[in-house]
């Protein structure tokens, strides 16, 4: 039994992650971050340290949604149109170190279905 904590666990897979993934200005990075309460992603240049655009769902154009799984295809939405209008239509997708399932999956496939390759 390992003796980090999940949320250990989850900053150390991230860390190990990020050494091989970074958003250039020709591809940003979708990085998602995943709280208790709610889900966040942000599109990211890592070269000069910008966040290009964001949603989440503390959004006011977000309403509540029944599930957390269909809050972060709202999510996942928002941001491909966000990212669309900003004339963004290629990213490399960051988990945050969480596993691709769930909250995570579903986002990245409403993102994908919103327009925005990964």
């Amino acid at each position: 039994m390992s003796s980090l904590s999940r949320k250990q666990q989850t900053q150390k897979r991230h860390r190990r992650l990020r050494r091989n993934l970074s958003g250039t200005a020709a591809r940003p990075r979708l990085a998602v971050f995943r709280s208790n309460n709610h889900i966040y992603a942000q599109v990211i240049d890592d070269t000069v340290g910008r966040t290009l655009v964001a949603a989440s769902t503390l959004d006011k154009s977000i309403e509540k949604a029944s599930s957390n799984v269909e809050s972060a295809q709202k999510v996942g939405k928002l941001i491909a149109e966000r990212a669309k209008g900003s004339n963004i239509s290629n990213v490399v997708f960051d988990r945050g170190g969480h596993l691709y399932h769930g909250k995570v999956k579903a986002l990245a496939d409403a993102a994908r279905e919103g327009g925005l390759q990964f």
